[in-house]
């Protein structure tokens, strides 16, 4: 009698459990430096699984040639993409030596831990400063923001891993962060973590184009699939649901494969493979950008992003609806039209427009409404007149998202330079 009774209180207990809404776990994974080109060609089986479960696109790195937001193809910077959904002319990481982040543009890990400070974030990367500088763990800029658990900095530690010519210690560190990643997720499940890899961007910069390359990225592949298990094997064991976003942060020059940091179509050729089963059209048609993974994350994990993050924020969630992309304006003669491609032709869309960049120093800027139109509607024409200036953000809010748009340029003959 006693066994029955303990089986049937088992089986209520597990009736009850899996009757409570899933936990939202999510893991982003950078693999430094290759181009959708060849990251399509190579057989990659674990990627390839993945994104049999939710789906694989092409993503922009670096912003928008030629734009105001143009941005450098450099390893450092794509990742502060990825990490505050911004480009460059906001976060102001320019180049690998992270001279000054300008953390007034929240990370996704920031962003978290104000609203749930009991959350668990983990870091597992070989370098150092992507925990430090980029996350900026205890600084008081980031309000001393506390990464619970990291494994990092290992290039540092040439007794572990003693530098070679070639460079096959970076391959060691990967493992060593793979596996110290997949056995912590299986075994604590942090529920925000983020994985780098390196080794590929050095055997990239090393041999160019190349089977010294493309082993490199196999390797990843490999290493990617084991954090996979951890994740298959919580989803199976515990009541939780697991977002996996894995992405590069730029791609190669097409003369060699050795280079990067230019505006080039090679260079720019980001990608996305993702487990998400509810992926929207702007990730299916390919529109998708290295950008658009912070928002998609914070969507996923229920993370409030506060308005004044939202109307700064360059990407826009990658699952479930939107209503707006691609936002173009041109101000001229002291009118501005607005263009937008409207993803749901129901509702309204808010069209704001702020004269200030008070955000870049702390502050806040003051948006003024300047029309309600229906969202199905896609242009507008409204006037300036009122709020003459050189410098305009305009934001546009619709019922599933927000998007926005800056025009910089010059008060010369009521022209200003533009940028679609």
């Amino acid at each position: 009698m006693k066994s029955i009774t303990l089986i049937l209180v088992t089986v209520l207990l597990m009736l009850q459990s899996f009757s409570q809404p899933k936990t939202k776990k999510a893991i982003f994974i950078i693999v430094d430096g290759i181009p959708s080109d060849v990251i399509e060609k190579l057989k990659l089986p674990n990627l390839q699984a993945i994104a049999k479960v939710g789906g694989y696109a092409k993503a922009l790195v670096g912003g928008e040639k030629g734009g105001y937001n143009q941005t450098p193809t450099i390893s450092a910077v794509g990742y502060n993409s990825v990490l505050t959904g911004v480009w460059v002319n906001k976060h102001n990481v320019w180049g690998n030596d992270i001279k000054a982040p300008n953390y007034n543009y929240p990370t996704i890990f920031k962003l978290l831990k104000e609203q749930s400070p009991q959350k668990k974030i983990a870091v597992f990367s070989s370098w150092l400063d992507n925990r430090t500088k980029l996350v900026g763990d205890g600084l008081p800029q980031t309000g001393a923001i506390h990464v619970d658990h990291h494994v990092d900095g290992l290039e540092k530690d040439t007794i572990r891993f003693p530098h070679d010519r070639l460079s096959a210690y970076m391959h060691k560190i990967d493992e060593h962060v793979a596996d110290e990643a997949a056995a912590y997720i299986k075994s604590d499940a942090p529920d925000l973590s983020w994985v780098y890899l390196e080794y590929t961007d050095d055997m990239g910069h090393r041999y160019g184009d190349g089977p010294e390359f493309y082993q490199a990225i196999e390797y990843a592949d490999a290493q990617v699939g084991r954090i996979w298990e951890s994740i298959q094997y919580r989803q199976k064991n515990f009541n939780e649901d697991w977002l996996l976003v894995i992405t590069t942060d730029h791609g190669r020059d097409s003369a060699t494969g050795k280079g990067h940091g230019g505006q080039s179509p090679r260079e720019k050729s980001g990608w996305i493979f993702t487990n998400a089963t509810n992926l929207n059209d702007h990730f299916k048609e390919n529109k998708s950008s290295i950008v658009d993974i912070m928002p998609t994350i914070a969507r996923f994990m229920n993370i409030t992003v506060p308005q004044p993050v939202s109307r700064e924020v360059d990407g826009v969630p990658l699952i479930g609806k939107l209503s707006i992309t691609d936002p173009k304006v041109v101000v001229e003669n002291g009118n501005a039209t607005i263009r937008w491609k409207a993803v749901d032709k129901k509702g309204k869309v808010k069209i704001y427009v702020a004269t200030s960049n008070n955000v870049k120093t702390g502050g806040a800027d003051e948006y003024n409404l300047l029309k309600t139109v229906a969202v199905g509607k896609e242009e507008v024409s409204v006037s300036l007149k009122d709020v003459p200036s050189a410098f305009y953000k305009f934001v546009l809010e619709g019922k599933g998202n927000v998007v926005g748009r800056w025009v910089v340029g010059e008060k010369k003959l009521g022209l200003l330079r533009f940028n679609l």
